[in-house]
């Protein structure tokens, strides 16, 4: 189990989205992207908070503890960037379970921060917007994943859900009220676990074997709350048995281990 510690330099990042004509940064893509490869342990966001005040409730909301730095140059150092590089090192001298570093910024003065990790056997995984990064941070993380990805995916999972809108509305017209929310929840988890799929297909490769259990986990880690009973499914079991009847996943079983794969079905 991978078990991540993030490191945000908030200023750069959001400032980075700002010229790059985005909506306002959006915490949330980064998040969904890192829990398919495993449980975010530490989260730590360093800015001067008073400076954006409308980002500190979502990032409450999405479980960051928020670092005051305030906007102070010394000797032309960023004061955010030396207590950031403080924090991750003695996080990395001190708790061996943490084995992954993500460091949420496109500023070159963290590639000896990141050179550091490496050298004590720690995965480092960079995240910025892709006009605002230095080539030297990308080049020297052992994965660099750029915000404009997470926004063209975001936006291509919309454009999917809209042309499925007016099917599932069509198909829900004539329900009553209760048989339509309950339909609506199977739906839901339905939607959940295809999406899952997908993320994992993106993030893993087309060739690596997506396993049921993975999904599973990944649901969890997405959506710590989620329950197949919850959604009207007896089991996981049944929740993918009625992907399959609906034709929105394939299941394969494994003849050496007796369990199932998952993957999405053959496209026209």
């Amino acid at each position: 189990m991978t078990n991540m510690a993030l490191f945000c330099d908030f200023e750069n990042v959001a400032l980075g989205v700002r010229d790059a004509k985005y909506a306002q940064f959006d915490i949330k893509k980064v998040l969904e992207r890192l829990l398919l490869k495993g449980s975010i342990v530490v989260k730590k966001a360093y800015c001067d908070w008073d400076r954006y005040k409308e980002f500190k409730a979502t990032m409450h909301e999405a479980a960051f503890e928020l670092i005051e730095i305030p906007h102070v140059r010394q000797s032309g150092k960023n004061s955010a960037d030396i207590r950031m590089v403080v924090d991750a090192l003695d996080l990395c001298y001190t708790k061996a379970h943490v084995d992954t570093f993500v460091i949420i910024s496109g500023d070159s003065d963290f590639s000896p921060l990141v050179s550091k990790l490496r050298e004590n056997n720690k995965y480092v995984i960079g995240i910025g917007v892709k006009d605002s990064t230095a080539n030297l941070l990308s080049a020297n993380c052992d994965e660099f994943i750029f915000y404009d990805d997470l926004v063209r995916e975001q936006e291509a999972k919309q454009k999917r859900a809209e042309r499925q809108t007016p099917r599932k509305a069509a198909t829900s017209k004539v329900k009553p009220s209760a048989a339509r929310s309950e339909a609506d929840k199977r739906q839901e988890a339905l939607d959940f676990i295809v999406e899952t799929v997908e993320a994992l297909v993106v993030e893993r490769g087309s060739d690596e074997k997506i396993w049921g259990s993975m999904v599973k986990t990944t649901m969890q880690r997405r959506k710590p709350g989620f329950t197949e009973s919850y959604y009207g499914y007896r089991s996981f079991k049944d929740l993918v048995e009625e992907a399959q009847r609906q034709k929105l996943l394939m299941v394969v079983r494994d003849q050496n281990s007796g369990q199932y794969t998952l993957c999405l079905p053959a496209t026209d």
